[in-house]
């Protein structure tokens, strides 16, 4: 790789990472102020860490959203056949536990609980870890980022997390209670028991 190739592939690297805003300790927004700074930005994808930094996401490139859109048909498809829980997309923000309020590539929470929420907090950011969350991995986002988000998702609540690493072809699984386990190029990833019958087939996600 050329000099200039080595510079280009950093600089794309260095756009693609989130814009990272600092509000703390000048301005703490509450959940609802949150919400509506959110809502008068519907054009950016905004995340909150747990200390209250912002985090403004860039849009994926198209083979991400594709592997996305595939990942959400074949996912779509499982929860409306098996009917006990509600699924997500992208777009969706849940207040975690710990203050975070995150958007997974997929999420999942189940009836029981999802309906147990007000109707006000199902409008906004429900204050609820999801039962399953998956990150899609593209090209550009670092893995130990992703990783500890992963983390953030299980010491919260969340019963079952899939990291597809699209760029090594390596899903990681998580769970709450024992060590995070890795496949290596596999051709599909089971969510049994969490998700009783649902198989992901990866090869149109690769």
């Amino acid at each position: 790789m050329t000099m200039l190739n080595q510079q280009l592939t950093t600089e794309t690297e260095v756009e693609t990472r989130p814009f990272v805003v600092r509000m703390h300790p000048v301005v703490n927004l509450t959940d609802d102020q949150f919400f509506e700074f959110c809502q008068i930005n519907r054009d950016l994808r905004i995340e909150r860490t747990a200390t209250g930094e912002l985090l403004i996401m860039p849009p994926t490139g198209s083979e991400t959203g594709g592997s996305n859109f595939e990942l959400a048909v074949q996912f779509g498809n499982w929860v409306k056949q098996e009917g006990t829980g509600k699924g997500f997309d992208s777009s969706t923000g849940f207040t975690l536990p710990n203050g975070a309020t995150i958007s997974p590539d997929i999420s999942w929470v189940k009836l029981e609980r999802w309906n147990a929420l007000s109707k006000q907090q199902r409008t906004k950011f429900a204050p609820i870890s999801p039962d399953f969350v998956v990150e899609l991995r593209s090209s550009s986002d670092s893995v130990s980022a992703l990783q500890n988000k992963m983390q953030q998702y299980i010491d919260n609540g969340v019963k079952l997390g899939w990291l597809l690493d699209r760029k090594n072809r390596r899903v990681y699984v998580y769970r709450p209670g024992v060590p995070v386990e890795r496949l290596d190029n596999p051709e599909t990833v089971s969510g049994d028991p969490e998700l009783p019958g649902f198989v992901l087939k990866l090869g149109e996600i690769w």
